[in-house]
C-alpha cells in the first residue's frame, strides 16, 4: 500500500499519520524509510512527535515506539480515535457483534451512579471508579471504563465489552469474572473483551 505512512512537520511538533487501512508490517516497513529522513531534521531541537489516524492494539504501539525510539531519542504521544463506535469495533476485531435493542447515555457516570439496559448499553463518556454498568448483552464504553462492567448479565456469553480505555479492576460477563492487576497488566487502549474458553479474553 502506497502513502501507509505520512510525516508533516508542524511549528511545534512532528505528525506521523498512520493509514487506516494499511497493517502493521507495512506501516512498520514505511517508517523504516522514512525514519533516516526524518532523523536527518533532528539536529539539537527535541521536537516531539504524534502519532495519528488509525487504532493500534498495546503491541502495535509498543512496536512503533520502540522503532522510532531506536532511531531518534525524541518524546513520542500517540493519538488514537477516541471514540470506539460499533463500525470501528467491528473493522478493527472482526467480530459478529449480535443486533440488539441498544439503549445510549450521553455523559459520564459518576461514583454510587448504576445504569442499567435489558440489551446493550452505549456510555458516550466515562464510567468512573465507583459507577457500575450491568446489560443483558453488549456494552460500549466511548471513553474510559474505571468502575464495574458486567455484559451479558442474564447469561449471555456472546456479550462483548469494548472501551477506549480500561482502568478497572474487575470485568463481568455472563456469570464469569476477571479480576484485574493494575501493578501487573498494563492499561489496555481501545479494548475489546470477550469470552473465549470460559474466560474473559481483553484485547
Amino acid at each position: 500500500m502506497r502513502n501507509c505512512v505520512s510525516i508533516n512537520l508542524k511549528k511545534n511538533e512532528i505528525v506521523i499519520k498512520l493509514n487506516d487501512e494499511a497493517e502493521q508490517i507495512q506501516i512498520v516497513e514505511a517508517l523504516k524509510k522514512k525514519l533516516p529522513e526524518l532523523k536527518k531534521l533532528y539536529k539539537d531541537a527535541k521536537t516531539p512527535i504524534l502519532v495519528t489516524g488509525k487504532i493500534l492494539k498495546n503491541k502495535e504501539i509498543d512496536e512503533i515506539q520502540e522503532l522510532i525510539k531506536n532511531k531518534i531519542d525524541v518524546e513520542i504521544e500517540f493519538d488514537m480515535p477516541k471514540s470506539l463506535g460499533l463500525h470501528s469495533i467491528k473493522k478493527t476485531f472482526e467480530k459478529e457483534i449480535a443486533i440488539s435493542e441498544t439503549k445510549f447515555h450521553r455523559g459520564s457516570l459518576r461514583s454510587g451512579q448504576k445504569m442499567e439496559s435489558e440489551g446493550s448499553l452505549v456510555i458516550i463518556g466515562d464510567v468512573n471508579s465507583g459507577a457500575e454498568v450491568m446489560a443483558s448483552d453488549n456494552i460500549i464504553v466511548l471513553g474510559a471504563l474505571r468502575g464495574l462492567a458486567h455484559a451479558g448479565a442474564k447469561g449471555n456469553k456472546q456479550a462483548i465489552i469494548a472501551a477506549g480505555l480500561v482502568d478497572t479492576v474487575q470485568i463481568r460477563i455472563a456469570n464469569i469474572v476477571k479480576e484485574i492487576d493494575r501493578d501487573e497488566e498494563p492499561l489496555h487502549k481501545q479494548a475489546y473483551i470477550s469470552i473465549d474458553n470460559d474466560k474473559i479474553i481483553i484485547e
